[in-house]
């Protein structure tokens, strides 16, 4: 992620909060608001499609994301992520056709950015990839997907990892931190590769990742996982979304239950401001933000069965952005509750709502939604 992040990332803050609350109230108070109600599968698909028809686009078998509904290319991390984002659809609809989206993603991200990304200063910009291209391998087994997603942990890992500060991964080759936004990624993905080469090697080396984070930048008194450390060691304790979710999602895949319960509880009680996750600033790096922390935390529950526990949160939150879509084109961005304005919208900064309701089950409400 680029240096803009650092003030783009501040928008999961209290400065945030008002803002949004006056305007929700506004709404309210106006009867403008729609009324309570519980979201389908069909209303997933909806967002899913709303944001294809806005953002996808294909030339000769590569495709890319708009940065915004205006035109451009979203960057690297950003794409990783949407590429993500439509693996969600897939696992949750088994259409081939977003299979083939992926595909053609993947090359039209290999025609941008080939297929060595050490031109990329910002190591959790590949871990990103890698995490998009080992999923697709692991649903697919296509082994073009596990060969560059390889290649370029390899030479990630390479350049990032050090015993300073008792190991972990450099935020980027200046060496000056060592982030969880890498680290947190940087575990899923070994991990996802031990899976894909059947090589315990990338296992020993996710959980070396996961357990430094845990020791150096996770709380285990509140579940809060700090942002950062500079290589004086100054802890930067500011909590975001995202690395609640990639450290909720590293601790469930190498078995460390508690760890990721008590992160997805702290993100859940003391990031949420009347259960809504934070909302943020469109066009920066935290306009995603919610997306991969929900992905992560919606797969811990799933697969641990903590359903009673955070699931109609994680409800509550789709229904939110499903109800804060606009009646134009259905495209939801992310701040939610606070309905979407007019004028153009950021494919990422409206991906955190699709994401949502991919991977989050709608409530059993007797309408023969068959939602998994």
């Amino acid at each position: 992620m680029k240096p803009a992040s650092n003030q783009n990332r501040t928008g999961q803050t209290w400065g945030w909060i008002r803002a949004v609350w006056l305007a929700v109230l506004s709404i309210t108070v106006s009867g403008g608001a729609r009324p309570a109600r519980a979201f389908t599968s069909a209303e997933a698909d909806t967002l899913w499609q709303a944001h294809t028809q806005a953002f996808y686009r294909e030339k000769d078998g590569r495709a890319w994301f708009q940065e915004t509904t205006e035109g451009g290319k979203v960057s690297f991390w950003m794409r990783a992520e949407q590429m993500e984002m439509t693996l969600d659809a897939y696992e949750r609809t088994a259409q081939a056709q977003q299979l083939v989206m992926f595909t053609n993603l993947f090359r039209g991200f290999l025609a941008d950015h080939g297929t060595n990304w050490s031109h990329n200063e910002y190591n959790d910009d590949l871990m990103w990839m890698v995490i998009a291209c080992t999923r697709a391998h692991l649903l697919t087994g296509n082994p073009e997907f596990r060969a560059v997603a390889r290649t370029n942990f390899d030479l990630c890992y390479a350049r990032a990892a050090s015993t300073n500060l008792g190991g972990g991964l450099w935020w980027k080759v200046d060496n000056r931190s060592k982030n969880a936004c890498v680290n947190g990624p940087g575990a899923i993905a070994a991990f996802l590769l031990g899976r894909a080469t059947g090589e315990s090697a990338y296992f020993t080396t996710a959980t070396n990742l996961f357990l430094w984070e845990r020791a150096t930048l996770f709380d285990p008194a509140t579940g809060r996982v700090a942002d950062s450390i500079n290589r004086s060691g100054r802890v930067n304790r500011m909590a975001l979304t995202y690395n609640q979710g990639t450290f909720v999602g590293a601790a469930n895949l190498l078995g460390y239950t508690n760890e990721a319960r008590l992160a997805a509880t702290f993100t859940m009680n003391q990031l949420c401001h009347d259960g809504y996750l934070p909302p943020a600033g469109e066009n920066g790096d935290g306009g995603g933000f919610n997306g991969i922390c929900v992905r992560w935390i919606a797969r811990f529950m799933k697969e641990r069965g903590e359903q009673a526990a955070f699931e109609p949160w994680l409800q509550r939150n789709a229904e939110a952005a499903w109800q804060a879509r606009r009646a134009s084109d259905n495209l939801s961005w992310c701040r939610w509750p606070q309905p979407t304005p007019p004028g153009p919208r950021s494919s990422w900064g409206c991906s955190s709502a699709v994401v949502i309701l991919q991977v989050v089950r709608p409530p059993q409400t007797g309408r023969g939604d068959n939602s998994k």
